[in-house]
């Protein structure tokens, strides 16, 4: 089994910066780590690797779009136990919202693969959309799930675990296809020193927008559906009502009154 797993690298702080003239994250002297969900869809890829018949070994593939940095990020999926990271990295794909950004990502799975599953995490911290996997899986044209919490091989298939509004929901999916996943389906593994040091042995290749096939108008800025017109930053403001110990019995009723209001109380 081929198995790629998208990942990014995002910021290490919440002292997020936005560029108010793009809408676009300024990522320059902010550290960064990879996305905690995408961690856990690597594990899933180590597991089904561990669990792959002797004849019939499991291949782990982590792909990434993001500056020369992100080479960070490969090595170190690369030392927790996937076998080889792809860099997506040029200019063109700077400012890609979510779509252009699945653009570069599908492109790049269908121009490494083919691959028999892809997976990814639920959604990145420093976005929140959920939007780029199931974009992902649409491009390529195969079935995909979300919210995945536990997943099995059987007579070919896969078998999922996925949370819902209404509860936990079965589905078997065929290959090959997409699963974006939880915290909840297992616990990351921590790299080894052997991984890092065949991590810093290992060569990553860098695609950039002409290795994938698209052209400029289908990524960055300019193959972006959506764009960011206004950057509001929101304001903490009180107003404090002190009373005096003369004053307490009016103080609480006036706590009272605001806790009705407010409907806590």
């Amino acid at each position: 089994m081929k198995i790629a797993v998208l990942i990014k690298q995002v910021p290490d702080t919440d002292d997020v910066r936005m560029d108010p003239e793009t809408g676009t994250m300024i990522r320059e002297g902010v550290g960064a780590i990879v996305n905690p969900l995408d961690l856990n869809a690597l594990q899933a890829a180590l597991d089904l690797k561990a669990a792959s018949a002797e004849d019939s070994p499991s291949e782990v593939t982590v792909i990434t779009m993001g500056p020369p940095k992100a080479h960070e990020a490969l090595r170190e999926c690369i030392a927790t136990g996937a076998d080889r990271g792809v860099l997506l990295s040029d200019r063109a794909f700077a400012g890609s919202d979510t779509w252009a950004t699945a653009k570069v990502l599908a492109a790049a799975v269908e121009r490494t693969g083919p691959y028999d599953l892809v997976l990814a995490g639920e959604k990145a911290t420093d976005g929140e959309t959920g939007q780029v996997g199931p974009e992902v899986a649409v491009l390529l044209g195969v079935p995909f799930s979300t919210y995945v919490t536990g997943l099995s091989l059987s007579g070919g298939k896969i078998e999922i675990r996925r949370m819902t509004e209404e509860g936990v929901q079965r589905q078997r999916l065929p290959f090959p296809c997409l699963l974006t996943v939880l915290h909840a389906l297992n616990e990351p593994t921590m790299p080894t020193l052997s991984g890092k040091k065949r991590a810093r042995r290992s060569e990553i290749p860098v695609l950039g927008i002409s290795d994938i096939g698209l052209s400029p108008e289908e990524t960055g800025l300019k193959g972006s559906a959506t764009r960011v017109v206004k950057i509001a930053y929101p304001t903490i403001s009180r107003s404090t009502e002190m009373y005096d110990e003369k004053r307490a019995d009016e103080g609480i009723d006036r706590l009272v009154t605001v806790l009705k209001d407010l409907a806590v109380i």
